[in-house]
């Protein structure tokens, strides 16, 4: 059974290799609002339009104070390809080795036509600049998922905390 992150908790630490070379963690966006959305294989139908979109609308998270991450499991080499052909405004990363997959849950056994196997889920999470876990959606649906992820990010930003008892 896969882990199901909190909202309120530590958003687990990561450090992957991502397109273009070099590497990505969760260190990397200290104080800012993280974006981390997880899909199963990069150039499939659903993946291609969730990736253009978030792509379409990078800058208005940017304005948001928000950075996007698309994780999978695929190798960098095919992240590459990936985002060249598609001209991709967002950064990828892999998990090859499902660790960070796992610790965020969207590692699990699907099934299709009948046949059981281990992938991704299609999930978003959004982080907080206090490296909590603000929002998670899970078994996403593309259409609008990712103006709905804006919405939340620019919500965060004008959140106030509750209040926690009387003032002396």
């Amino acid at each position: 059974m896969p882990n199901t992150l909190a909202v309120g908790s530590k958003a687990p630490a990561f450090k992957l290799a991502r397109d273009g070379g070099g590497q990505v963690s969760l260190a990397d966006f200290k104080g800012r609002k993280l974006v981390l959305y997880f899909y199963p294989k990069a150039d499939t139908s659903g993946c291609t339009r969730e990736a253009i979109d978030f792509s379409k609308l990078a800058p208005a998270f940017a304005r948001a104070g928000a950075a996007i991450v698309g994780v999978s499991a695929d190798p960098v080499a095919v992240l590459d390809k990936f985002k060249a052909k598609h001209d991709l405004g967002i950064a990828l990363a892999s998990d090859e080795t499902h660790k960070m997959l796992s610790a965020y849950g969207v590692w699990a056994q699907k099934t299709l036509y009948g046949r059981k196997f281990m992938g991704i889920v299609r999930t978003t999470v959004l982080i907080g600049p206090d490296g909590r876990v603000a929002r998670v959606w899970d078994k996403v649906r593309v259409p609008g998922h990712a103006e709905d992820v804006l919405q939340a990010v620019k919500d965060l930003g004008k959140a106030q905390p509750a209040s926690t008892g009387k003032r002396r």
